[in-house]
């Protein structure tokens, strides 16, 4: 079995799919980070010289020479085109052999994943409102970010009205349901501290990204004043990108995203970084059903997984419709 083509296609709201075609008929999907989609996309055409007419099932010995091959490595937009060619070769070889990719990587531990949603609103009721609708759809987990923009160091108002959308949230859905609160690195160090120490009495699951990642130390020095769970992983890539957060077991909670950490493959390599330090697996994605498909397989056989992040406006949409818009 050889590659003939590789193809690449921008979809809205924010996806690009990679598409390998092989000699023998079979083709299969991948998706690469959607934020920068022309430059991503450039990147993934730029594979082509060393992928057409080898086998996409040696997709191990495909990863090493896309990411180490080059003097220039790594990077997240390197990383996400990778991303999206090794999820479309793993599909190649479940294709091939006739078995499902959570087979392939060892089996499935569990029989059901469990997922969350996003609430939305501006306001407490808004919010409350939403995530009271989630609720009646089955979800037990929900995640929002309970305020805009703050100041590095902002007046105590804010973090009072930040704390009152999750109060809100917390007494519409009661205590059977988790919160989960993600902070975007919106916030300094010294605003997270505040911000956690008033949402604590709500008993969030865990605040995710309370500062941005490039300061592995910042994130340390917010996570040892914490009581709640510290989460994060989005905008790191590959096994290397976690190790310090590892290290220095500044995380409780690990969020990988497959279209730009490398691939279904890095993730559970990272999954299982996360078990030997007693961390737990809960993948990123709000972007498009493929790789919300390779997360699944990735969290079906990960004794460490956490929850699901799925987005319902966009994630949700139809498969078929959407192979039969990129196929026109």
């Amino acid at each position: 079995m050889k590659i003939t083509s590789l193809n690449v296609f921008a979809v809205k709201p924010r996806w690009v799919l990679v598409k390998i075609t092989t000699d023998n008929g079979l083709s299969g999907w991948g998706e690469s980070l959607g934020d920068k989609a022309q430059v991503v996309m450039e990147a993934v055409r730029s594979f082509e010289d060393a992928l057409i007419g080898e086998d996409p099932r040696r997709i191990t010995h495909h990863w090493q020479v896309l990411y180490r091959g080059a003097f220039w490595r790594g990077g997240p937009i390197l990383c996400a085109a990778i991303s999206g060619v090794e999820m479309a070769m793993w599909d190649i070889l479940g294709k091939s052999l006739n078995v499902p990719v959570w087979q392939l990587l060892g089996g499935s531990v569990r029989d059901r994943l469990r997922m969350y949603t996003r609430a939305n609103g501006a306001s407490p009721a808004q919010l409350a409102e939403s995530a009271k609708s989630a609720v009646a759809r089955g979800f037990t987990a929900l995640k929002f970010c309970p305020f805009e923009q703050v100041h590095i160091v902002d007046h105590y108002s804010v973090v009072h009205e930040a704390a009152s959308r999750v109060a809100a949230v917390r007494e519409a859905v009661g205590n059977g349901v988790d919160i989960l609160l993600d902070f975007h690195g919106r916030v300094s160090p010294t605003m997270a501290i505040w911000m956690e120490d008033a949402m604590r009495e709500f008993h969030p699951m865990f605040i995710e990204e309370p500062v941005l990642p490039e300061n592995s130390d910042a994130l340390l020095d917010v996570c040892r004043q914490f009581k709640t769970p510290v989460a994060t992983g989005e905008r790191l890539f590959t096994k290397w990108g976690f190790r310090e957060i590892l290290k220095e077991r500044s995380a409780a909670v690990l969020q990988p995203d497959p279209c730009i950490c490398g691939g279904i493959q890095e993730t559970r390599a990272i999954g299982a970084m996360a078990e030997v330090e007693y961390r737990a697996l809960a993948p990123h994605n709000p972007y498009g059903p493929i790789n919300l498909a390779a997360c699944l397989h990735v969290d079906a056989t990960t004794p460490n997984f956490l929850v699901q992040e799925f987005v319902e406006e966009s994630a949700g949409s139809d498969i078929r419709a959407l192979v039969s818009t990129v196929n026109r």
